[in-house]
């Protein structure tokens, strides 16, 4: 248990975010696939990027390993296909949230590649066996209105494939910055990748004696907490290291957000600073869909300040490390909001006088780190936050609750 409360002065502060663990999880990927002789410099601390590395280390060493990438889900998805490809025998298993996240999409997609997978305990969902096999590739349909990671997935490995791949997309793509970051990732390796409206080519790689560094940008995503720290905390002024405007990730929309809740973005070089301006709107409206995971930060921000909100495009966030719609409803609940969830979208309504200064909040964070981290900017307005399994922000920011210290919160932890 970790109890938070506010700093007792402004908050000034200089963070220095790791770099992107999605970029950095592709790079990884793709440094293998390719067997190509890069160095990634800035890369993502996170426990996700570290547990790929570890297991990209195990298959080489171990031709039958039982890898357990716990609740990594990006893991999950690139490490099937990565496996499908690589010589050898492989259990993959994770946690028991794992194992009730579906994959069966990627699966059916990659069987009719060629690929040997089978389920070891609930049909279309981990634990998996593969076999790793030499894949001709060739052409696919695949429902992107699911995840982009099982389009990205696909795309990682497809160099690899005899006749390189092309991917039809059917329904409406959710995270589509996802799949162009990864498009982007495979440019920068020289593979050749076409796209349209709703077909991706990539084509066999015939270069894979690439030498260069690639130095990855700071986590967008990081930066949402440090956003809504700023849109809570009157009078403060924040710079965030390693931020570009011109960014490959979709959580790179901050900004704009933000400026509606009162938060002014000033780039200097590659770093860039906040400042809270108190200039905010009266009622948010949003469509996530292209940047979910930075939604529970903004629903959560508005609530503290009062303001009525409509997030639309959060289809996905039922099946990340939490239902994300569930626990943002309960822990917001407890400190009063009045919330509904209307099909895919999260509204907030009726915040004011909530009385939040006199609020303790214990939360449950679902094992789920971006809940724990969103939720941790409302002790500037409650009197005090409580948070069960803490250690869950390791998953994407290891350094988060030692950051909120630097900055002058009191961070104690209870026995």
């Amino acid at each position: 248990m970790l109890e938070l409360t506010r700093p007792i002065t402004p908050i000034h502060v200089s963070v220095k975010l790791s770099g992107s663990k999605s970029i950095s999880n592709r790079l990884v990927v793709l440094k293998e696939v390719l067997n190509a002789k890069v160095e990634l410099i800035n890369l993502s601390d996170s426990e996700d990027t570290q547990l790929l590395l570890g297991a990209v280390e195990k298959i080489k060493s171990d031709k039958a390993a039982t890898i357990n990438i716990e609740h990594a889900g990006t893991d999950m998805r690139f490490l099937t296909g990565l496996l499908s490809i690589t010589e050898g025998e492989w259990t993959l298993t994770g946690s028991e949230r794992m194992k009730q996240r579906p994959i069966a999409e990627l699966i059916r997609a990659l069987a009719n590649l060629g690929a040997k997978i089978n389920y070891l305990e609930k049909e279309g969902f981990p634990p998996l066996k593969i076999v790793g096999t030499t894949i001709r590739g060739g052409f696919i349909e695949i429902d992107s209105s699911i995840s982009s990671q099982f389009i990205s997935a696909l795309l990682l490995i497809a160099p690899r494939f005899q006749s390189g791949l092309c991917i039809k997309l059917r329904g409406k793509m959710v995270s589509a910055p996802y799949v162009d970051m990864t498009i982007k990732s495979l440019k920068c390796f020289n593979v050749k990748v076409e796209k349209n409206e709703n077909e991706i080519r990539v084509y066999p790689s015939k270069n894979r004696a690439l030498q260069a560094t690639f130095f990855i940008e700071s986590d967008w995503s990081s930066a949402s907490y440090w956003y809504s720290i700023c849109a809570l905390a009157k009078g403060s002024c924040i710079r965030l290291e390693f931020l570009n405007a011109d960014s490959w990730q979709g959580d790179s929309v901050l900004p704009g957000l933000f400026e509606k809740l009162g938060v002014k973005t000033l780039y200097t070089d590659q770093n860039l600073t906040i400042t809270n301006t108190g200039n905010n709107c009266k009622k948010f409206e949003y469509d996530f869909i292209d940047c979910p995971d930075i939604a529970p930060t903004l629903a959560i921000t508005c609530f503290g300040l009062g303001i009525e909100a409509r997030l639309h495009g959060l289809q996905t966030l039922k099946i990340k490390e939490s239902d994300r719609l569930s626990a943002l409803k309960t822990e917001l609940e407890k400190l009063g909001a009045k919330t509904d969830i209307l099909d895919y979208t999260f509204v907030i309504r009726e915040t004011a006088n909530q009385h939040l200064e006199t609020k303790n909040l214990e939360l449950e964070t679902f094992n789920d780190h971006r809940i724990a981290m969103s939720f941790a900017p409302l002790a500037l307005v409650c009197k005090s936050i409580s948070i069960k399994d803490c250690d869950v922000v390791s998953k994407s920011y290891p350094n988060f609750w030692h950051d909120l210290k630097n900055a002058g919160f009191n961070v104690n932890l209870q026995p």
